[in-house]
């Protein structure tokens, strides 16, 4: 898959100040955090991505989830105001590095939106209603998708932090849900394989081309995905994952320019 580009970020050794939502603050093992980092970015390699990093944000905790600063479209790469003010200055950094790739549009206030509760499935872009995005700034979005010819579908979400959180797209049209967590109506016609009931927070899947990272902590939803014929690469995220992070978060995917 040549010309892909993984836009990633280091973890910030002040992590353990991330913003947290629905979850309790617990002790992050930062070297541990790291080395599972720099796992993940090898995974990314081996799917034939180009890992480019960001410069390192010792001051931003959350800044390793580098996928709440934007929205990467086809020709057009969306610049956020995220929902935490805290997390408002990782864009800049973001917005420079896809700057190369794409003509870059920016949400304003008093709209907010956070990269992960935007999930694109063919011609739709689905947005969660969040603690983190809201009205004005899905509207925003979806001016800016009217570009491209995508449709902007709101999608209701409660019981965690991004739309991400509980719904992925692990083959193309298929999608990885947590039924729990979101409306499936927005979903209506698409093929839906839930998480293991076990395994709650296992929604969150990173599709590269035609390539799968699951996370290390979900093997039960791994089989089930297994179970569709299709092979993944399995990441330790379970540090990132006391931020509040997953898989998608902590990267950006760029693929070549339509």
């Amino acid at each position: 898959m040549p010309g892909i580009v993984a836009i990633t970020r280091r973890v910030s050794p002040s992590i353990a100040r991330c913003e947290l939502t629905h979850l309790a603050r617990e002790p992050i093992d930062l070297a541990r955090a790291a080395l599972q980092h720099a796992r993940y970015e090898t995974a990314l390699a081996a799917l034939g991505c180009t890992v480019e990093r960001l410069p390192d944000a010792p001051d931003l905790p959350d800044a390793v989830f580098v996928e709440d600063a934007a929205v990467v479209l086809d020709r057009i790469a969306v610049v956020t105001r995220p929902g935490a003010a805290s997390r408002r200055p990782e864009t800049a950094s973001v917005a420079a590095a896809l700057a190369r790739y794409r003509a870059l549009r920016t949400i304003e206030a008093p709209g907010t939106l956070d990269g992960g509760d935007v999930l694109r499935v063919g011609p739709r872009l689905f947005v969660g209603r969040t603690e983190r995005s809201n009205a004005d700034g899905i509207a925003q979005l979806g001016r800016f998708a009217a570009e491209e010819g995508l449709d902007v579908v709101p999608v209701d979400v409660s019981g965690c932090l991004h739309l991400k959180s509980a719904v992925t797209e692990f083959a193309p049209g298929r999608l990885l849900v947590q039924p729990d967590w979101l409306d499936l109506a927005p979903f209506a016609g698409l093929d839906r394989l839930p998480v293991d009931p076990a395994e709650p927070s296992a929604a969150n899947v990173l599709r590269v081309g035609s390539g799968l990272i699951v996370a290390t902590a979900y093997p039960r939803t791994r089989a089930r995905i297994e179970a569709e014929g299709i092979a993944v690469q399995v990441v330790d995220a379970s540090e990132l994952a006391k931020a509040e992070g997953a898989l998608t978060c902590c990267s950006l995917i760029v693929t070549p320019s339509a």
